[in-house]
């Protein structure tokens, strides 16, 4: 999808001394596209917590090893381990009472399916955390290029069209900016127990990645002549 807008000064005439400045017209056009999200991005924890801090990294460690030897055997999926740290709790006279421990994982892949069938195994042991459905870097470069390439024949465009509309006989470009962007949407996912997973059946979640807005706009100012 295409949608073009425009911005325009209003054209007023002086006298032939202010010409550089009274022919300049400043304007904006905008190429935007729908663009399906193709990258699945989230994260998995897990939490321990034991009185002997020993205890806490063998479980943590335990947990989150075999977490990356299983995510191994999916070739659609990238993994790499996150956060991991250890830190007192403290109780009564704050002293220290037990220790827990945090370990993250984090899954990229474009393989919806896959990400969906891996995060169903590793909920037995981890708690999921936010799903982020984006633009994957290469295919973003890609359709940024292309938008770029429509808003400048835009600008050239209504360039023209100004420089009939007013009767010049040509224009030429004093200034040119571009900007290009979009705003993936991010789906929370519920935070999940793994002793309550543990006690049921979990069903491969099913993933929609919905789209992204993706923006290229050309600000310029032009000069009749």
């Amino acid at each position: 999808m295409l949608r073009i807008v425009l911005l325009c000064s209003l054209l007023s005439f002086g006298i032939p001394a202010q010409a550089e400045a009274y022919n300049r017209v400043d304007f904006q056009v905008e190429a935007a596209r729908e663009v399906a999200n193709d990258l699945l991005v989230t994260s998995l924890s897990a939490d321990i917590q034991d009185k002997q801090p020993s205890h806490v990294a063998q479980q943590l460690n335990t947990i989150l090893n075999g977490a990356l030897r299983l995510s191994a055997s999916f070739a659609a999926v990238r993994t790499r381990s996150g956060n991991q740290r250890t830190y007192p709790v403290y109780g009564k006279n704050n002293q220290i009472s037990a220790w827990r421990g945090h370990g993250e994982i984090q899954l990229e892949s474009r393989d919806f399916k896959a990400a969906g069938e891996l995060i169903m195994q590793l909920q037995t042991t981890l708690h999921l955390g936010s799903v982020e459905f984006t633009v994957a870097p290469d295919t973003r470069t890609r359709i940024e290029d292309e938008l770029i390439s429509e808003a400048i024949k835009a600008f050239q465009h209504r360039a023209a069209a100004i420089q009939a509309a007013v009767g010049a006989k040509s224009y030429k470009i004093v200034h040119f900016a571009i900007n290009s962007g979009g705003m993936p949407p991010v789906y929370p996912a519920q935070m999940m127990r793994s002793s309550a997973l543990a006690d049921s059946a979990i069903p491969a979640p099913e993933f929609a990645g919905g789209d992204t807005r993706m923006t290229a706009q050309i600000n310029g100012t032009i000069e009749l002549q």
